[in-house]
């Protein structure tokens, strides 16, 4: 079996786990760090959004913003050609991703929505963070112990539950089968 193989089987026998087990969504708390999920509250989480809410940005446009508070209205070629618009402005805030997630839900697709929800809580981490971790939960390329830290760091810096979780059933399934780096 390649190693392009081997993934997508670990891959899929993790995300069969995670329906099977029905891991927790975990929606933040007034404790979680700035940046990740958030359903309750004020703004465009408080409003549920539904099939009939698609497209968000036809029917509900007041309710995305950009991870920097951009509404749609905001942004026009004119702005991104003069500079008032970066491509910061232009990234998807977690609170839209959680709206497009309940959109999902409502129409039975909820691998679709646990994905937006994993999704939103990975904006607030930096880029090269995230090349580290997905390099990191290749096989043979970390101990158990090292993606228990990531798992760890994830929670701890980002409020990200729903990806440590992730990380850690990964792991488990990695030692199972004899994937994980041994420890030096």
């Amino acid at each position: 079996m390649d190693s392009e193989e081997l993934i997508r089987t670990i891959m899929a026998e993790v995300m069969k786990q995670l329906d099977a087990d029905e891991v927790g969504i975990a929606k933040a708390s007034p404790s979680t760090p700035a940046g990740s999920a958030s359903t309750g509250g004020s703004g465009a989480s408080a409003r549920r959004a539904t099939a009939a809410n698609y497209p968000l940005a036809e029917k509900m446009p007041e309710a995305i913003k950009t991870s920097t508070g951009k509404s749609l209205n905001d942004i026009s070629l004119d702005k991104v050609k003069s500079g008032d618009i970066g491509p910061d402005d232009l990234r998807i805030s977690p609170e839209t991703l959680e709206l497009q997630a309940q959109v999902a839900e409502s129409v039975g697709r909820s691998a679709l929505a646990r994905n937006m929800r994993r999704a939103s809580e990975l904006i607030a981490v930096p880029d090269e963070e995230l090349l580290t971790i997905y390099n990191a939960l290749r096989p043979y390329r970390s101990t158990r112990v090292e993606l228990m830290e990531i798992a760890a760091g994830l929670e701890k810096n980002y409020g990200g539950t729903i990806n440590a979780s992730f990380i850690r059933q990964a792991a488990e399934v990695y030692e199972r089968r004899g994937r994980l780096k041994r420890a030096e």
